[in-house]
């Protein structure tokens, strides 16, 4: 036998144990809570395939490691600091086309739904199903597929047919938005929330512009009126 049938039989064989290799799936997690962020690695590291290549539980810094990571798939919360899953979602998807988002949330209202679809994003699972519907949702996204639990696309359904219907649609706020707009409404001022929340005086001013500008507001007694409305503050 000649050497160089020996290094093509091998090569050959290499070829055929790298052909029935699966393909690695990266998946990056975006989750403001640890345990869950937690609970989501310990679920996905029973399949060999998928690898979480990193993790964020803030909006702002999700976006600049997922575009320096480039997932194959992003599991995304709603609620997030600074931006919120719905911003993450549309900023994600104009820079990485080809990954696919997964929102798991325990947020089932219509229009949130909608809006998550209108970003790009193919699945949306809810933190109330079950763990192997998670599973199956990842699978059904490693394969470019869309994914929707039963509760999701019901929902998803009562949205669409309620088209030429007008309907209030209350802005998704940060939770730190939250914060901001019950101590304003509270009359505190902007150095005292900044201490409060142990943010700096800018960062109080930039939530609060974007707190107007996602609320149509003009003035801190329209905001006032819209906490009490929204039930953030007692009157």
């Amino acid at each position: 036998m000649r050497v160089s049938d020996v290094c093509l039989g091998t090569s050959h064989n290499t070829r055929n144990q790298n052909l029935q290799r699966p393909k690695i799936v990266n998946i990056f997690l975006v989750d403001d809570h640890e345990i869950v962020r937690r609970g989501l690695r310990n679920l996905l590291a029973a399949h060999g395939e998928w690898h979480v290549c990193g993790e964020a539980s803030n909006g702002r810094k999700a976006v600049s490691q997922i575009l320096q990571t480039i997932p194959d798939i992003i599991i995304l919360a709603l609620d997030l600091p600074e931006l919120n899953g719905i911003e993450v979602a549309s900023q994600v998807k104009q820079a990485l086309p080809s990954t696919e988002i997964l929102f798991y949330t325990h947020h089932d209202e219509e229009y949130l739904i909608a809006e998550a679809l209108r970003t790009g994003a193919r699945g949306y699972i809810l933190k109330s199903d079950s763990e192997d519907k998670l599973i199956e949702a990842v699978g059904a996204m490693a394969n470019h597929l869309p994914f929707f639990t039963a509760k999701a696309a019901e929902m998803l359904l009562n949205d669409l047919i309620k088209t030429g219907t007008k309907r209030h649609k209350t802005p998704l706020l940060t939770q730190r938005e939250r914060d901001v707009i019950q101590l304003l409404a509270d009359g505190r001022s902007n150095r005292d929330i900044a201490s409060r929340l142990e943010i700096s005086v800018k960062t109080v001013e930039t939530h609060r512009s974007s707190i107007m500008r996602k609320l149509k507001l003009n003035s801190i007694t329209e905001l006032v009126r819209y906490a009490i409305r929204n039930k953030l503050i007692q009157p």
